[in-house]
């Protein structure tokens, strides 16, 4: 199975620490937080990955070439100026991404989930949820039984899930999110998730990231 990091975002909530810097590329204990990434992508059997870049995607692709100094093979897919979301991204990416199901994380979480438990999907999806983060009190879809469901108490979205191509095959936007086209598979019963309640970061603002720097050095300490 094939994994896609996105990358492509400005991070605009980052201040003025994406102003000449794109947000993969911000260091957390010592490394970019996209190259954390593709370790753990590494570690977890996955060799082959496409990032999708836009702004400043230039230095990306500078510090991280071909993949062969991280153990893997990158191949990069190429956004306009102001990049395409990320149900445009992934879309964009399916000829590289090709037709099997594959794996897609944001480049700006930091977490413990466990990749190499993720496996093809039943379903059209499988996406994995986390508890509500105050950033996200409300949550972002219900679960019941291994799927997504329409109604219940609503978990956040963690920005790591298993997908087939043909959810995206048919959509023309060039620039669409990803969370309608979920909940419009799940009103069919067609997105498998879980619950993960370890470790999770969503690095959105100079403030979580300084949470995700604590978290890293505790890892450190025996």
């Amino acid at each position: 199975m094939r994994a896609m990091i996105l990358a492509a975002g400005r991070g605009a909530r980052m201040g003025e620490l994406t102003d000449d810097l794109p947000k993969p590329l911000i260091v957390i204990d010592e490394k970019p937080l996209i190259e954390h990434q593709i370790e753990r992508l590494r570690d977890a059997g996955f060799s082959e990955i496409v990032i999708n870049v836009a702004y400043r995607g230039a230095q990306i692709r500078e510090h991280l070439g071909t993949g062969q100094d991280l153990g893997v093979t990158i191949a990069y897919s190429q956004e306009p100026e102001g990049a395409l979301d990320t149900g445009g991204g992934i879309t964009a990416a399916l000829n590289v991404l090709g037709e099997n199901p594959f794996l897609v994380v944001n480049s700006d979480i930091w977490t413990d989930f466990d990749y190499s438990t993720l496996n093809e999907p039943i379903l059209d999806a499988h996406i994995i949820l986390v508890p509500n983060p105050e950033h996200n009190p409300n949550g972002d879809f219900a679960l019941r039984d291994g799927a997504i469901a329409t109604s219940g108490e609503k978990w956040t979205f963690a920005g790591i899930g298993v997908y087939r191509p043909e959810l995206f095959e048919k959509r023309t936007q060039a620039r669409f999110p990803l969370a309608p086209i979920l909940r419009e598979a799940a009103g069919y019963g067609r997105i498998g998730a879980e619950l993960y309640k370890g470790l999770w970061v969503d690095v959105g603002t100079p403030q979580r990231l300084t949470t995700a720097k604590t978290y890293a050095a505790m890892q450190h300490k025996p």
